[in-house]
């Protein structure tokens, strides 16, 4: 007799196959068969008529602090998401993340990669979790925000790195708009993805642009995986500025490209033509040199020169030309009169860049989504078989980005349903198993028999999620029940509590 059957509903293996109507059972945590008539079972769980899948694995999230948050946090279990990969864009909550927190607006511990990993172990995250390494915290934590690194900084890095891997970091991450990691050459991170190869895992980058130069940036990133033989996921793939749409032909062909040259390369996308990352973003990376953005900005001088560097464009120049202040939407900001409001009615009659230059000044951690893409990039991007969807989720609070509450069930109900991009089974894998193997999920992203039973169970007509920018935090339709290593963690769309997951490790 085995713990529990989920009886009777379409089952998709994640791996790409049509669906079957089959019965899948579960024992100890795994799946041990799917098929028909498989045997008395303690627990039945009816889903004829339902969609049953692998619990998706999230490759791009920001959830690195959510597991040590008070109360559990169920808000990726509602997606269906069983597995979260953190430490995305270069920035990760450890070795020593101290000295980040002007930016990141996170005071935390100086912890060891290993202690952060204990952390929130102990602390209990409420689904599975894998946390990357990031580059910009392996360069805080020799240099700050220099943008020069002194003799032995860079072998200190990659000691660091090492011992991220050796505590089971499932990989190297870049943000190289954002500052100190936009301050590394091509060589910098080829030597740190050299560790991570000696470890057999991936390098992913935030590109160091997404719009004017963006070919150039694809360029270097397909670059330093081959020098380092690592594979490569290129984050939340994107044509960014209204001057650069048309494009995903492009940025899609330089994909095919590189991995018919060797480079086991994919990528991940959310399905939103606006994204979400800090204001000062919008302020060209050395805004933020030495760590003093409130004293730069004081200077009309240096607004000046960083006004002439945005407005230039291409790498290095911030997402300033790729935006409009109508569509910048400020989220967070110490003083919270400005949460809700978009920089262009923040600015009235004032210039918009000096406006900018003060709300940034004032708090350098201040949060925005912003308007960059457009739906037929969007669209001809996410229908390639190279790309899996990914959030970029942030913390389950106030006017952050929908996609934290509604990434995977906008994905199925928008863009699979309604819109026909991909179809069901396509859709599956892109969410299961073509981001769990990248990461070196051994059992995860996969329905059959010895998989980790991780399982999503949901309503295909009703699956969606109607957060709206205004009014992010809806929770999402059509999930109806979701499995954590054979845990019933949602229960007819309701979190039964507690915290079930766990750190993993490639």
């Amino acid at each position: 007799m085995v713990d529990l059957v989920l009886r009777g509903g379409s089952v998709y293996d994640g791996l790409g196959s049509p669906a079957v109507t089959a019965d899948v059972a579960v024992e100890a945590g795994r799946v041990v068969a799917v098929g028909r008539d498989l045997g008395a079972a303690r627990r039945v769980l009816d889903v004829t008529g339902l969609a049953v899948m692998p619990g998706f694995v999230d490759p791009h999230a920001h959830s690195d602090l959510v597991p040590l948050m008070p109360e559990p946090q169920p808000f990726k279990l509602l997606q269906g998401v069983t597995t979260e990969i953190n430490g995305n864009c270069g920035f990760s909550y450890a070795p020593d993340a101290s000295r980040l927190e002007e930016l990141t607006g996170a005071g935390v511990p100086d912890w060891t990669f290993a202690a952060y990993l204990k952390a929130v172990a102990d602390a209990g995250p409420t689904n599975h979790v894998a946390t990357l390494v990031g580059h910009s915290t392996l360069r805080g934590a020799v240099a700050g925000f220099e943008p020069e690194l002194r003799p032995g900084d860079l072998e200190r890095m990659c000691e660091l790195a090492a011992e991220a891997f050796e505590a089971g970091a499932c990989g190297l991450s870049s943000g190289l708009i954002y500052p100190p990691g936009s301050y590394g050459d091509t060589g910098e991170l080829v030597t740190l993805a050299r560790v991570a190869h000696r470890y057999g895992v991936p390098y992913t980058t935030h590109l160091r642009d997404e719009g004017s130069a963006l070919a150039q940036a694809l360029d270097e990133a397909v670059e330093i995986a081959r020098r380092a033989r690592v594979r490569l996921q290129v984050s939340h793939c994107k044509i960014a500025g209204r001057a650069n749409h048309g494009q995903a032909g492009m940025l899609l062909g330089k994909l095919r490209e590189a991995r018919a040259s060797g480079v086991d390369v994919r990528g991940d996308q959310y399905p939103y033509t606006a994204g979400s990352t800090v204001l000062a973003a919008l302020l060209p990376p050395s805004a933020l040199a030495g760590g003093g953005v409130g004293d730069t900005l004081a200077s009309p001088a240096e607004r000046t020169r960083l006004r002439a560097r945005a407005e230039a464009g291409g790498a290095g120049s911030g997402l300033w030309r790729d935006a409009v202040p109508a569509g910048v939407l400020i989220t967070s900001h110490t003083d919270p009169g400005y949460a809700g409001r978009t920089l262009a009615d923040v600015a009235g009659t004032r210039d918009a860049w000096e406006t900018l230059c003060d709300l940034v000044s004032c708090d350098p951690a201040a949060e925005m989504v912003v308007e960059l893409m457009a739906e037929a990039d969007v669209a001809e991007i996410m229908a390639d078989p190279l790309i899996g969807i990914g959030s970029d989720n942030g913390t389950p609070t106030g006017l952050e980005h929908p996609r934290t509450w509604g990434c995977f069930p906008r994905f199925l109900g928008v863009y699979v349903r309604e819109r026909g991009v991909v179809g069901w089974a396509e859709a599956v894998r892109k969410m299961t198993s073509a981001n769990a193997a990248q990461f070196g999920l051994r059992g995860r992203g996969s329905l059959v028999a010895g998989a980790y039973a991780d399982v999503c169970v949901l309503d295909p007509a009703t699956v969606g999620h109607a957060g709206t920018y205004a009014a992010p935090s809806a929770q999402p339709t059509g999930i109806v029940h979701v499995l954590l290593e054979g845990r019933v963690v949602v229960e007819s769309g309701v979190f039964t509590g507690g915290r079930h997951g766990r750190p993993l490790r490639p």
